[in-house]
């Protein structure tokens, strides 16, 4: 094998790596699911603590992924994605060996904050590695973006398996064995990259953090504390002044966490609306399709996770085969703002399921129309909010993507979750009233999927837009 032979190979293994990252870090929200029960039996998590579970991991993860970017410009990307995998491991640890509720909670937290190290430094080190060849970078953007809904899916379907046949603690301590194998595989298959001076804001990761937790803490008491409740009230207006705060403290600092400076990059805020609004859409839909399945069906953990495979089949294909040929004849606008669309339509076929209803009717191919809408958008508009940054950024860039997917994620969630509590979703042996309350998650969500096309059509440039950009000369205003 020569030297050129070699250092292809060892790209593509470098992208199986990084690939492996993206699918652990979201099949990590989605595996807990079915274990949830066992782990509030075993634990004596009250109902409404038993979501912090899944919380906990996910508000560490969307508000540590700035200060995760950050780090993998100031450390270097290769550094910044081992460290990750050892604190994803010491958090599996705890996760999995927790006896209490604040033990379970702080594993699951920890193991946020390793996957925001992991997430941004990935992106970062898969720009490193393919940046150079537009090509070869779309077909490892749409394997990377593969991998998400992959994890998602599997995480249900693997949760069953290990909850049902071995015991709940095993759906962390997965991640050891693969969090052991990529940090020696790392130095052998990634770049070193580069490392720049400045400093690391902690007090903007802490306030980011602390204001994002506060929200989605808000949004998910409010159906049963009341919206116009002081504890409800409190939570939310904090929430605001600490993300005011953030915004203020960046404003200021000479090395902040986020250069605010970034967001006037052409396409890049407007890329990162698009995620965050997907995220919106798509995480609710995967969360109330499950209980749907499960409560109303009532199909079991393993069936579950299988009737979910069909949809990540659609998204794979899509995402690997169909999607780059599509975006390279007509560019990442129509397709981004077609996939939210049709994600949209999907979504309000799903919302005509039934409480006597079955999978092949009132799953199977409302499923697929929002797989493919997902397929169509989430690459195009990850790869333009990534390529839109300066190379120096790209960890910042990365960070900041994955930010909107998680923090849309969490508030999307959180938002579906009190309108269908308040819809009658949280009405246990009640088939009529829980569907009716995922009904009207899946219509809110198929809202937040037509927010997302019309905001996209009217702030994404289209391939003529970019052009005139580009071959504007310099000082003139454009």
């Amino acid at each position: 094998m020569n030297d050129l032979t070699r250092s292809a190979s060892r790209r593509w293994w470098a992208l199986a790596l990084i690939a492996t990252a993206q699918f652990v870090v979201i099949m990590d929200t989605s595996i807990i699911g079915v274990a949830l029960p066992q782990i509030q039996n075993d634990l004596g998590f009250s109902p409404e603590g038993l979501s912090w579970v899944f919380n906990a991991y996910v508000v560490a993860f969307g508000g540590l992924l700035l200060l995760g970017g950050r780090l993998s410009d100031l450390l270097g990307a290769r550094r910044v994605f081992t460290a990750g995998w050892l604190v994803l491991l010491a958090g599996s640890a705890i996760a999995g060996a927790a006896g209490t509720v604040w033990m379970e909670l702080t594993g699951r937290a920890v193991q946020g904050a390793g996957s925001a190290l992991i997430a941004p430094s990935a992106l970062t080190l898969l720009m490193t590695i393919f940046g150079g060849e537009p090509r070869e970078l779309t077909k490892a953007l749409a394997l990377y973006g593969a991998a998400a809904p992959a994890g998602g899916t599997a995480g249900v379907f693997l949760g069953g398996v290990i909850t049902e046949y071995v015991s709940w603690p095993w759906v962390f301590y997965l991640n050891i064995p693969i969090a052991v194998v990529a940090m020696l595989a790392a130095p052998a298959l990634m770049p070193t990259g580069s490392a720049q001076r400045g400093s690391i804001d902690v007090f903007g990761a802490v306030t980011v953090t602390a204001g994002l937790a506060l929200a989605v803490y808000g949004i998910v008491r409010a159906p049963d504390a009341g919206w116009g409740s002081v504890e409800i009230l409190v939570a939310l207006g904090a929430a605001v002044a600490l993300l005011a705060g953030f915004v203020v403290i960046q404003s200021k600092r000479r090395t902040p966490l986020v250069r605010l400076g970034i967001f006037r990059t052409p396409q890049l805020g407007a890329a990162n609306v698009a995620q965050l609004l997907l995220a919106g859409a798509w995480i609710p839909m995967w969360f109330f399709l499950n209980l749907y399945l499960q409560q109303v069906l009532g199909l079991g953990a393993f069936a579950s996770g299988s009737a979910l495979l069909p949809m990540t089949t659609v998204i794979m294909i899509g995402m690997i085969a169909v999607g780059p040929r599509l975006t390279a004849r007509f560019g990442a606008k129509p397709m981004i703002v077609t996939g939210l669309f049709v994600l949209a339509a999907g979504l309000g076929w799903l919302s005509l399921v039934r409480p006597d209803g079955n999978f092949w009717v009132d799953v199977l191919p409302a499923s697929l129309v929002a797989a493919a809408g997902m397929a169509l958008a989430f690459v195009p508009s990850l790869g333009t909010a990534i390529s839109s940054a300066r190379p120096e950024e790209g960890g910042l860039a990365s960070g900041i993507v994955n930010t909107s997917y998680q923090v849309g994620s969490a508030l999307g969630l959180a938002a579906m979750t009190a309108l269908a509590m308040s819809m009658g979703a949280g009405q246990a042996g009640d088939t009529q009233a829980v569907t009716d309350g995922l009904s009207a998650a899946f219509v809110g969500a198929g809202g937040i999927a037509v927010a997302g096309g019309l905001i996209a059509a009217a702030i994404l440039r289209g391939r003529r837009a970019q052009r005139e950009q580009n071959t504007t000369p310099a000082g003139t205003n454009a």
